[in-house]
């Protein structure tokens, strides 16, 4: 199983996925795909994603948690490694201005 979310893609990046995966929401797309495949879907949000950003989420029996992730593009949580666990961590809000 394979899940990716996109955030300001663009329409061409949104189209390239809707033709392997099916969108079940504006810019959540999941699909059933071997290594692979989940590996060129990746690079093709990886090379498209602009501004935007992208997250990867598929099946992996081989860790406690079940599954593995990747992020691409600006985004406050980023995956970090702690003690073999992978954990998401929360950057500080830019956004907001210091007086």
């Amino acid at each position: 199983m394979i899940v990716i979310v996109l955030e300001n893609a663009p329409p061409r990046l949104r189209g390239r996925l809707a033709i392997w995966l099916l969108e079940v929401r504006a810019g959540v797309y999941v699909g059933d795909y071997n290594r692979r495949i989940r590996e060129y879907l990746w690079k093709q949000v990886t090379e498209g994603i602009e501004d935007g950003n992208a997250v990867i989420a598929w099946r992996d029996v081989g860790n406690d948690a079940g599954f593995q992730f990747e992020t691409c593009g600006k985004n406050r949580r980023m995956p970090v490694d702690y003690d073999g666990v992978r954990l998401v961590q929360f950057l500080p809000d830019q956004t907001t201005g210091s007086s």
